[in-house]
């Protein structure tokens, strides 16, 4: 795994727990990692991670909407 190291101004109230976390959030929700990579990303279990996307408005179902629209016309 590779190590990032990055500023943040001051001003911004953040911990590096959740800076870990909306990186690897967002990773995930653009299907760049999956459930467990993201989770390991972000230091904590499975269970946790998916606990808090949902916290941040992050949908554990990673389909876009023409895969979706998709699985809806063949059911």
């Amino acid at each position: 795994m590779k190590t990032i190291s990055i500023q943040v101004p001051d001003l911004i109230d953040m911990d590096v727990k959740e800076v870990k976390f909306i990186i690897a959030s967002r990773l995930y929700e653009q299907g760049r990692l999956s459930l467990g990579e993201a989770s390991e990303v972000a230091g904590v279990s499975k269970r946790t991670f998916v606990e808090l996307l949902g916290e941040y408005g992050v949908s554990v179902f990673n389909y876009d909407p023409e895969e979706l629209e998709g699985d809806y016309k063949n059911a």
